[in-house]
């Protein structure tokens, strides 16, 4: 992964609506919510959580899917998943030992 997508994902997530969002749908990963239920969940209108979903789109986070009629969101697992890996790459200068917390922690649940 790169700087620059590490930094959009990351600035995507630096907001209390879209960091709810995203959390909400990790949750119901991975049959995802309709557009409907994440807009009802967060209390905002239609148009205004829109555009939050439109940043976490377009930084590659959540994904759509069209299901009938309904607009199904979804977390992007591999982006996610790459994000993490990112972020601990160098984790503990090459002493797995001193991540085994995280990563017990991360297990756990």
């Amino acid at each position: 992964m790169q700087t620059d997508s590490a930094l959009s994902m990351l600035a995507a997530l630096a907001h209390p609506v879209r960091l709810a969002t995203f959390r909400l749908l990790v949750r119901h990963e991975p049959e995802g919510l309709s557009t409907g239920q994440l807009v009802e969940e967060s209390g905002l209108t239609q148009s205004t959580f829109s555009t939050h979903l439109a940043v976490l789109a377009k930084a590659g986070l959540v994904v759509s899917e069209k299901r009938g009629r309904q607009q199904i969101q979804r977390v992007s697992i591999n982006a996610f998943r790459d994000l993490m890996l990112f972020l601990a790459k160098d984790c503990c200068q090459g002493r797995p030992d001193l991540c085994e917390p995280l990563l017990a922690e991360l297990t756990c649940c």
